[in-house]
């Protein structure tokens, strides 16, 4: 008699079969209610579907529930088992580490954003699967020789799994990117709609190193300029990508990304530009792609962006020079790109006043910035915001520049002092501001008034 893998009145064994009872009894049910009436009963056969698919899903785990036997615990050899699942594998597939999982478990590991080997803690140099077929022919056989049915990988794949039809669907449009002008604009419009929608598709592009090259082919070999709607598409994919924890790095460094992202910064339509704008702002969630994003001299077209003034564009562009400048030495290249005048003009023109007032304080560490706030007359625009704004954070980050202000540049102090004899500005901050404004509105009180002291003793 062949083994079943599981010992004989195993609780679980028990519980599967009497669930499987029940849904035969419920689909026997709602067959006979649908073959019992005139009308069609979409709702049962709806749940007919569900009934059918809860069977399967049972049948399946029926099939693999021999592990939980002490026995099949200590026949199943050890290099069957995934480490992720410590089930056998239906799917194995070798990472860049030369270690082996089931094909979903290791999917799933790599869509929660690890870009580790989980068995040796190793970062992985790419996230291409490959099949491991040697262990799959000797799990297949170690199953046939005991009694054991091994389910088809597709049907273990989960959800966001990729199917084999996915797979050809995606290297098929990817070819048309190489092809004459409506083929791409096809093409680059589909893959533009499948990596918004379907995560699997997000990750096919990090398991085919030639697949960024090849969606930006159209880009990067047109001499007469780019349709805008086949660079908008493209530019969008490339946001979409970017998007993906496992693509970030994969797609910064990818020589040709950020060179066009900058170019698309400066044509094309304008939601290609904002599109452009929030890949370089997704992208740099990563600080190594900070970085690179910075050598590569992005900064002066967002700023340029900035300067336009567009108000479609002008949330995403903000959002990219804001998480860039969190690294040193991007400051210094935003301001000598003529950041502190771009964005001192748009919050005196009341544009996007919050969001621009961040990027503000985070220039603020910059000795040049601060010279450059001053002299373009920062200080009674900071004031001013202070006293008509509702934004307690637009307020932290106005006081939190003036502070800064008002330790390198004692000339601005009369600005300062004048604005407390008339509004009291930065009292009131200093006693109803966030925590970190109190702090601030309270060193520069205490600033001026040694000020005074110093005064009066001379």
């Amino acid at each position: 008699m062949a083994k079943t893998g599981v010992v004989e009145g195993d609780p679980i064994t028990v519980a599967t079969a009497k669930a499987a009872t029940e849904l035969k009894r419920e689909l026997q049910r709602l067959v006979k209610a649908i073959l019992s009436e005139d009308d069609i009963n979409v709702d049962a056969i709806d749940k007919t579907h569900q009934t059918l698919f809860a069977l399967k899903d049972l049948k399946l785990k029926r099939q693999s529930s021999f592990r939980t036997s002490p026995d099949s615990a200590r026949v199943l050899p050890d290099e069957f088992r995934c480490s992720l699942s410590k089930e056998l594998m239906r799917d194995p597939v070798i990472v860049s580490t030369g270690q082996t999982y089931d094909r979903p478990f290791i999917q799933k590991w790599l869509k929660a954003g690890n870009r580790t080997c989980p068995r040796t803690q190793q970062v992985l140099s790419h996230t291409i699967l490959t099949p491991n077929h040697l262990i799959r022919e000797m799990i297949s056989q170690w199953c046939k020789n005991n009694g054991i049915q091994m389910p088809d990988p597709v049907q273990y794949l989960n959800d966001e799994g990729s199917t084999e039809a996915d797979r050809d669907l995606f290297f098929s449009l990817l070819e048309k990117m190489s092809s004459i002008l409506s083929d791409q604009k096809v093409a680059a419009r589909e893959l533009r709609l499948l990596t918004k929608k379907m995560p699997s598709f997000r990750a096919l592009f990090g398991e085919s190193a030639d697949a960024i090259p090849q969606l930006l082919r159209p880009l990067s070999r047109s001499n007469s300029g780019v349709h805008p709607n086949l660079q908008e598409d493209i530019i969008t994919t490339l946001l979409n990508l970017s998007i993906h924890d496992n693509n970030k790095k994969l797609v910064a460094e990818t020589p040709m990304v950020v060179p066009l992202l900058m170019d698309a910064l400066r044509s094309g339509t304008i939601e290609t530009r904002s599109n452009a704008a929030a890949a370089l702002f997704t992208l740099s969630a990563l600080d190594s792609n900070k970085e690179l994003i910075g050598k590569s001299g992005a900064l002066k077209p967002l700023v340029e962006l900035v300067d336009e003034g567009n108000p479609v564009a002008m949330k995403d562009v903000a959002s990219a020079i804001f998480s860039l400048c969190i690294i040193h030495d991007n400051k210094a290249r935003a301001v000598r790109d003529g950041a502190v005048r771009v964005i001192l003009k748009n919050i005196m023109n009341n544009v996007h006043v919050d969001e621009l007032l961040a990027i503000l304080a985070m220039l603020s560490t910059n000795q040049k910035a601060i010279e450059e706030m001053g002299d373009l007359g920062a200080v009674p625009c900071l004031l001013n915001i202070i006293r008509e704004t509702s934004c307690a954070r637009s307020k932290e980050n106005c006081i939190a520049i003036l502070y800064t202000i008002c330790y390198t540049d004692r000339t601005k102090w009369k600005i300062i002092r004048d604005e407390e004899k008339t509004y009291g500005t930065v009292s009131q901050l200093a006693e109803n501001g966030t925590a970190r404004a109190k702090r601030k509105a309270n060193g520069i009180l205490d600033r001026l008034n040694r000020a005074v002291n110093l005064t009066h003793t001379a």
